[in-house]
């Protein structure tokens, strides 16, 4: 039988890596710091954990063998994802935020660029190397924040790129970028979606370029607003900044919203995974307390009913959760890493699905549930973000759904066929 959800031998030991890794490395760091009121310090004091994490290879887990990573397939790594949520999503979110700034130098640099930016990520000599995606940006008077996609707003991306011979300068801001180093001055190197085309407004004229640390011009600082504690989700302001035009992925010219579409949709099936990962946390809580607890009856808790069914609901849908990623990721890897209908479709249901599950969870414990003994504070608030992280569930991951079931191409039994459903622009005007 060709179907078959049992692991490899292989896939079981990067399992087992990533969780021994999150066990003995990640979990004490990961209590210490959650106490922690500073958000930045907070992200700081894991970064032992996430040296570590780079010398075993984890970091750049998603990276291609032949450029100095561990060449890890889409399954193989969200295998190993689900072990780093369940202790630290934050952190997890760290290091997959690697292959955002980097998968798409994979798909759309050219050789030079791949060795040259792909290859520093992976031969730090100080084991610290953050990449970053910068493509989301803050509100402007008339227009809401990350509408690259969305037909009725008025401007779209706003920052600019402007070719002067062998430079671009670029000018506007930039919030949300998903990693600001570990001193806040700015990731190693991020991907940044700009205005390189003359045309205004909406997806028109986008294009994916590398800016490098310590680039002139450039500035980081931390939104008051920011909800993640264990992630530096800076706004990046460009002030006449010049970038070299070789770094420009040339592949992606007048193309960037097409990049946005489909590294949102790769990141879908790692988002999901680590929901699982935050409800298999609460859930596994929640089942050792129903075993210990008495409650107010005799009978452990555990013994009655309504305890046993609720517990077993949960139960079922983190298993279908894992499924449902270990399949999308599985599609990632069979068709070049496009899944714009079926990451995000992966990412919508499991990220909505594993929030229910944590507050069952919750009502599980009952008034114990705000005890720092148990996390779920922090799982509560890891799954509440999650939908919202992203691209955001209520905005592009459903815009990009339904674009794609209204394409006359569309054929709704191509993802049970394994068929390969690209994304287009009538696609992204439909949604």
């Amino acid at each position: 039988m060709a179907i078959d959800f049992t692991m490899s031998a292989a896939q079981k030991a990067v399992q087992m890596k990533a969780r021994l890794f999150s066990e003995s490395v990640l979990a004490s760091l990961s209590y210490d710091t959650d106490r922690e009121p500073d958000l930045i310090s907070a992200f700081v004091r894991r970064k032992p954990a996430y040296i570590e994490a780079y010398r075993q290879g984890l970091a750049t887990a998603m990276l291609p063998s032949a450029y100095g990573g561990a060449g890890l397939s889409c399954l193989d790594f969200t295998i190993a994802t689900e072990e780093i949520a369940a202790i630290d999503p934050g952190f997890a979110c760290t290091v997959l935020c690697n292959g955002l700034g980097l998968m798409p130098i994979i798909w759309y640099g050219d050789d030079a660029q791949k060795c040259r930016f792909v290859g520093a990520a992976t031969s730090d000599p100080n084991e610290q190397y953050l990449a970053a995606w910068t493509a989301a940006e803050p509100p402007a008077a008339m227009r809401a924040a990350a509408s690259f996609d969305n037909p009725l707003s008025a401007a779209g991306i706003g920052l600019t790129a402007t070719l002067h011979g062998d430079h671009y300068r670029l000018n506007g801001r930039k919030k949300w970028s998903s990693a600001a180093g570990w001193d806040g001055l700015g990731a190693d190197s991020q991907i940044v979606i700009a205005r390189t085309g003359d045309e205004i407004g909406w997806m028109r004229g986008l294009s994916a370029i590398v800016v490098e640390r310590g680039t002139a011009g450039v500035s980081c600082g931390f939104p008051a607003d920011q909800t993640d504690r264990t992630s530096t989700d800076a706004l990046i302001e460009f002030d006449n900044a010049i970038v070299p035009a070789e770094n420009l992925l040339r592949a992606t010219e007048s193309r960037g919203d097409l990049v946005i579409n489909r590294n949102f949709s790769w990141f879908g099936p790692v988002a999901a995974i680590a929901a699982a990962g935050v409800a298999r946390a609460a859930y596994e809580v929640a089942l050792r307390f129903s075993r210990r607890d008495s409650g107010l009856s005799l009978p452990l808790i555990n013994r009655v009913e309504n305890v046993g069914y609720v517990l077993g609901d949960v139960a079922a849908k983190i298993e279908s959760a894992r499924y449902f990623a270990w399949r999308a990721a599985d599609y990632l890897d069979k068709h070049d890493h496009h899944a714009e209908i079926f990451g995000a479709m992966c990412k919508i249901n499991v990220t909505e699905t594993m929030f229910d599950c944590v507050f069952k969870c919750m009502q599980i414990v009952g008034m114990h549930d705000g005890d720092t003994l148990h996390s779920f504070n922090r799982n509560l608030h890891d799954a509440a973000l999650l939908p919202i992280f992203d691209g955001g569930n209520m905005a592009m991951q459903r815009r990009r759904v339904k674009g794609v079931l209204a394409d006359e191409s569309f054929n709704p039994r191509g993802a049970m066929d394994d068929e390969s459903l690209y994304f287009s622009r009538p696609m992204e005007a439909a949604g």
